[in-house]
């Protein structure tokens, strides 16, 4: 990793502490490991503080709010910190902080189809079939199990068994 001035572990661990909704949502499905790899939140790197950041699958995710969209200026930038992020080996997905609300399913599915593409044979197969089942091409897209009961066994109708 790039050593980064000592001012912007401090400032690393604010943002952790004052996340925005939308890095909270994503956070929910990306904490201890649930896409396969581990990833870090508010992590420094060189200049930067990196939203999103998993080493092992070289993958930066960065959420933008409004002014990264509004703002002519601020596009530029984050154009220029992506070209840097690239030229160290790191694929930077970019989402708006509306997109994480309103698709978190989609931007999951996107996220976990960069890290299976960073990592090639470092990640589980999807689940076993069952049995009698045969194998197809949908059954790739498939993200893996939540874990910690997001958008898990809520969805589990309870039934009386009498």
């Amino acid at each position: 990793m790039d050593a980064y001035p000592p001012h912007l572990k401090r400032l690393a661990r604010n943002l952790r502490t004052h996340q925005t909704e939308a890095e909270a949502r994503l956070w929910q499905h990306l904490r201890r490991d649930q896409l396969g790899v581990r990833f870090y939140r508010q992590r420094p790197f060189g200049q930067y503080i990196l939203d999103f950041y998993a080493p092992t699958a070289k993958l930066v995710i960065e959420l933008d709010g409004s002014q990264h969209i509004d703002d002519p200026d601020q596009r530029e930038k984050d154009k220029s910190r992506d070209r840097w992020l690239n030229s160290r080996g790191l694929q930077v997905l970019r989402f708006d902080d509306r997109q994480v609300l309103t698709e978190t399913r989609a931007v999951l599915e996107l996220v976990f189809q960069a890290v299976r593409h960073a990592s090639v044979g470092e990640i589980p197969p999807t689940p076993p079939l069952q049995r009698g089942e045969t194998p197809n091409a949908s059954a790739e897209g498939f993200l893996p199990f939540p874990k910690g009961g997001q958008e898990g066994f809520d969805d589990i109708k309870q039934t009386d068994p009498t």
